[in-house]
């Protein structure tokens, strides 16, 4: 086993370390949460890691993204991750695709067992989301974190049971006029603190958001 999980193995057991090691799990979108989301799944020894975005990081990023640092901006963030994953765990193959996700990705979904959704584009998403629920693939969506100011309200259910959130209002009315009720997701219960355009974000909103996720995902496939 690698030395550097053998605090995690405590939690997990080797089978449950066996079972990350050859999961293979995929994120849309490395920014405030998707960054956290993706760091916490390489530290966890996911054997197998994609990451898709199409931005580059910029000045404004510093303030909540894990990636985003003086010294990287200007760098494709799915770089910045790939870098930081394979220095965390070299066995780990990694597979950096800068690209903006829509229904002309070539990305074969199905090659993997999780999919983490972290982007804003509501068509994305649901594009996602279908191409998922097709195929049996699970899947984690983030709704909104930007304007929110309380880590300790987020939560992870069904869309179904959520509210406060604008993002997953929209995102419950557009699936169910694909057939889709159900879909798990990280959302906050706190009513937006302001209506800013584009959102106010701090560093411990989004990073626990993304956190949580990578908790769920970890848990799913080591249960599964």
């Amino acid at each position: 086993m690698n030395k550097s999980f053998s605090r995690t193995i405590g939690l997990f057991g080797e089978s449950g370390m066996q079972k990350l090691k050859h999961s293979s799990v995929i994120i849309f979108g490395v920014g405030g949460v998707g960054s956290y989301a993706a760091e916490a799944i390489a530290r966890a020894g996911i054997g197998r890691i994609t990451v898709v975005d199409n931005d580059v990081v910029d000045v404004t990023n510093i303030n909540r993204q894990l990636i985003a640092l003086n010294s990287t901006v200007g760098l494709d963030k799915v770089s910045v991750s790939k870098g930081r994953i394979e220095d965390i765990n070299p066995l780990c193959r990694v597979t950096a695709i800068k690209e903006f996700y829509d229904e002309n990705s070539s990305i074969d979904l199905t090659e993997f067992d999780y999919i983490l959704d972290c982007i804003d584009s509501v068509p994305s998403k649901l594009q996602l989301v279908e191409i998922a629920v097709k195929n049996n693939i699970k899947i984690i969506s983030a709704m909104g974190t930007g304007n929110k100011l309380e880590p300790d309200k987020l939560r992870i259910t069904d869309i179904s049971k959520t509210s406060y959130c604008p993002l997953a209002k929209k995102m419950r009315v557009e699936l169910r006029k694909r057939g889709i009720n159900h879909l798990k997701v990280i959302y906050s219960t706190e009513e937006p603190k302001c209506r800013n355009v584009p959102p106010a974000s701090v560093s411990f909103v989004p990073s626990v958001a993304g956190l949580m996720m990578a908790g769920e995902v970890i848990k799913e496939l080591i249960n599964d």
